[in-house]
């Protein structure tokens, strides 16, 4: 990896937490994923070591370190296909937006340790059945009476919404104005009106619990509005780039253990007395997936840079996010077919690759609107 990226603090935090997820997670998973959902002292345990809201600032409970920190985090659960783990929502959208957007010290001081310390876990529910990327199209309204809003609608595809005690929720609090309309409000879960569906079933990513949330007549206090009311969509676009870069590093993550695993298959499984690996056409497919994987971690490498430094724009982060996700599956389909028949069964990690990497092309922002922020700026 880029010396110009990754320092020796890097290093040894990558160590440490990569132990802590062969400790903690690895031995579990896949009890999780027959259970639909990870243990919830898993978040308890994360917070007692120091493994959440790593970029928040120390008087939050954070660690205040850069965001350099939450990519090693995120690269070591997509390397362990650790698919439950919540961790990204949680610790780098939830946290992140209290902090930055937040114009109450109060509402920082009441959340932030907690979330920090994983005695809360945090979900932000933008998707409805009938809005998905187009954000604009949130149906989900909070009317003001006078000290609360008073919200009706239904969230879907939430990650975290069974295990979640604090929601940041997308709603319209003026309808008449579009995308000036939208705000956003931190809603605790056992508020009255708040229901949590069904723990959706997917064909991937079995031990993350994912969520149908319903609201009916739900007061909310009108100071738990989260920053400014209209401003919530002009937050969430600034929150995006760095969304779309975490989904990056994922990929290429997951990708790249995608290609030592079946390198350590194709080795040892042999075909006609000659193993799969030494077949010409194996051997230039594994090349070509070699280069590419080396050309997206470049890419990586130089939007990290990019962020740290606050450089790193929507229509950049769009492209990695698009070429990043294509890739990863374009691998992992092929790394599949490598293993044959093997590759299909579900006790091996390809066949759990390929079923938990088919989502990364559709959230984040679908792939094709990725193509459209790109195209736009042309």
């Amino acid at each position: 990896m880029s010396s110009s990226v990754w320092n020796e603090e890097h290093h040894a935090f990558r160590e440490a937490f990569g132990k802590f997820l062969d400790t903690e997670a690895v031995p579990h998973h896949e009890r999780w994923e027959k259970q639909g959902q990870v243990d919830r002292e898993i978040w308890t345990k994360a917070g007692q070591n120091g493994f959440l809201c790593f970029t928040l600032d120390e008087a939050y409970g954070g660690s205040g370190v850069d965001f350099r920190y939450t990519l090693i985090a995120i690269e070591e659960i997509s390397k362990r296909s650790l698919s439950g783990l919540g961790f990204g929502v949680h610790s780098d959208i939830v946290a992140p937006y209290i902090e930055r957007h937040s114009i109450s010290e109060e509402q920082k001081r009441k959340y932030l340790p907690r979330l920090a310390a994983g005695e809360m876990v945090g979900a932000i529910a933008m998707t409805e059945p009938g809005a998905g990327s187009d954000l604009q199209a949130v149906r989900t309204t909070a009317v003001l009476d006078g000290d609360h809003y008073v919200v009706n609608g239904s969230k879907t595809f939430i990650t975290n919404g069974q295990h979640c005690d604090l929601l940041i929720l997308v709603c319209k609090t003026d309808p008449s104005l579009g995308a000036k309309g939208i705000s956003l409000l931190l809603v605790e879960a056992d508020t009255p009106g708040f229901v949590k569906g069904r723990n959706l079933d997917k064909i991937g990513m079995k031990a993350q619990d994912t969520s149908e949330l319903f609201f009916q007549d739900m007061r909310v206090p009108k100071e738990n509005l989260l920053g400014e009311a209209g401003k919530g969509f002009v937050y969430l676009m600034s929150e995006l780039p760095q969304e779309r870069l975490s989904i990056g590093a994922g990929a290429i993550a997951s990708a790249e253990v995608a290609l030592k695993r079946t390198l350590e298959y194709t080795r040892e499984r042999t075909v006609f007395g000659t193993s799969v690996a030494d077949f010409q056409y194996n051997r230039f497919k594994l090349a070509e997936m070699d280069t590419e994987i080396t050309i997206g971690r470049a890419f990586v490498d130089q939007c990290i840079e990019r962020h740290v430094h606050r450089e790193l724009d929507a229509v950049t982060a769009a492209k990695l996010k698009w070429w990043a996700t294509d890739l990863q599956n374009r691998v992992i389909d092929q790394c599949l077919q490598m293993h044959g028949g093997f590759g299909y069964m579900w006790e091996f990690p390809i066949a759990r690759q390929f079923a938990d990497s088919r989502v990364s092309r559709i959230y984040g922002g679908a792939n094709e609107i990725m193509k459209e922020i790109i195209a736009r700026a042309l």
